[in-house]
């Protein structure tokens, strides 16, 4: 597993991609699964590149702004703990100021880092080690430095891990221009379809230089309409096969943002929640105008959340089939949102639902869907596509009302059992594996039999 890069929300669109990619490497390398489940790797997470601010043509100090670098490991069913993480500040001498945390021990030029508990990745991983930067004085514009790290920590199989070395640095440059910053937006929670909720848009302008107009990209998911459009905005549709649908604007405004200025809408943003609304966001982000290279992109991006009370009934669809002695059979069974509300995990890119399909007794399953992964009966790992005892198939991380799914399963008759019944369970990667926005979980689950009695 390689190092991850931990932004503070992952964009819509481009996380669903990676999240595609990493579904389909974890299947592709499920053979290696026993072997992976008794190994582990410390990592270290930290920026490739920090800009430092200048004070800019207007004058003024150099802008702090902080370091974030954080230990994490690949392996949760290890405990790994007395996280050490060494940071060497040389390569920036006379570059930039660093002034240490807490958690942080210097001695000259570097200093080592406590993290007592290290943590695998995950929606709640933060990093641990948070540095405060900032150009050295006399600094100007266009010098560069490397801050560069190692780490070690208890735990793993063989009771200590270590990063690779020579793997982790920052390469630090001082620099002046425009630093465009939007400001967060509340949560919007208990909102009702059909509602309509306004949005505030304030862009600042933080670095030390103009900027020369800026570019503003919107993306709104499906269950968000614009109730009002801009002339500086140009609106369109996307989404198909391998993308939920949504909204795109891109909009393109001339106002000049001298350092310090904060641009608002002359109109307030308002957008409508849709019949079929349920977990929705509004992702915007901005950068300069003029072809300028904003020079801390980190903050250029936020999201507008809203958590609308309304429902979606998730439902299991089995099957009913015969044969005899010999014969192969098709199952068509799989999964079907009977609305009135979609749903799309748009952060994370996970499924929806999973179909966990349990194998009825007497058959044997000769051909399974490319996206249905075969398991042991307690759902561990299972060798081999064919002949398995239960597999769990992965739907799309959207499902629109009205939207089914069939995963079409062969089923030789090795003998014939009168009402031989396996099941199908739809389940979630959440607490409990269940659908909280469920009326009707008793239809999650549904039966798949093969020679059915007249009774049955």
């Amino acid at each position: 597993m390689r190092p991850v890069s931990v932004r503070r929300t992952a964009r819509l669109g481009a996380s669903i991609a990676v999240a595609a990619g990493l579904l389909t490497a974890g299947l592709a390398a499920s053979a290696s699964a026993s072997a992976e489940e008794q190994s582990d790797q410390l990592w270290i997470q930290a920026p490739s590149e920090q800009n430092l601010l200048l004070g800019g043509s207007g004058g003024g100090a150099p802008q702090s702004r902080s370091l974030d670098i954080g230990l994490y490991h690949d392996n949760d069913n290890f405990t790994v703990t007395d996280g050490r993480l060494s940071v060497d500040i040389s390569g920036v001498a006379g570059v930039a100021d660093v002034t240490w945390p807490d958690n942080c021990a210097p001695s000259g030029t570097t200093a080592v880092c406590s993290v007592p508990v290290v943590p695998t990745t995950g929606d709640d991983y933060t990093p641990q080690v948070n540095l405060t930067i900032r150009a050295a004085d006399g600094a100007t514009a266009g010098a560069q430095g490397r801050i560069t790290y190692a780490a070690v920590a208890t735990g793993g199989p063989s009771g200590t891990l270590e990063a690779p070395l020579d793997s982790f640095d920052t390469t630090v440059t001082v620099a002046s221009g425009p630093d465009l910053s939007l400001a967060e937006i509340a949560p919007v929670k208990g909102a009702r379809p059909g509602s309509v909720h306004t949005v505030a848009f304030a862009v600042t302008n933080k670095g030390g230089e103009r900027s020369e107009g800026f570019t503003a990209t919107l993306d709104a998911s499906y269950g968000l309409d614009f109730v009002n459009e801009y002339p500086e905005c140009t609106y369109g549709t996307t989404g198909g096969d391998d993308y939920a649908p949504m909204t795109h604007a891109t909009c393109t405004f001339d106002r000049v943002l001298e350092p310090g200025d904060t641009y608002t809408l002359p109109e307030p943003m308002r957008l409508a929640l849709a019949p079929h609304a349920l977990a929705e966001r509004l992702d915007i982000s901005v950068e300069p105008g003029n072809g300028a290279t904003d020079l801390a992109d980190e903050d250029n991006y936020t999201i507008a959340t809203f958590k609308a009370v309304n429902t979606a009934d998730f439902e299991a669809t089995g099957a009913r089939v015969a044969g005899g002695a010999g014969e192969t059979v098709t199952a068509e069974l799989g999964f079907r949102n009977n609305g009135p509300a979609w749903l799309g995990n748009l952060g994370s890119g996970d499924p929806v639902a999973d179909v966990d399909f349990t194998v009825p007794d007497g058959v044997t399953v000769t051909s399974a869907p490319a996206d249905c992964e075969p398991r042991t009966l307690s759902g561990g790992y299972h060798p081999q596509r064919t002949g398995a005892p239960r597999y769990v198939c992965s739907l799309p991380y959207w499902a629109l009302p009205d939207t089914a799914r069939s995963f079409p399963f062969q089923l030789r008759v090795d003998r014939v059992v009168a009402d031989a019944t396996g099941r199908v369970v739809l389940t979630s990667g959440g607490p409990g594996g269940t659908f909280p926005f469920d009326p009707k979980p008793e239809n999650n689950t549904a039966k798949v039999v093969v020679n059915a009695t007249p009774e049955a």
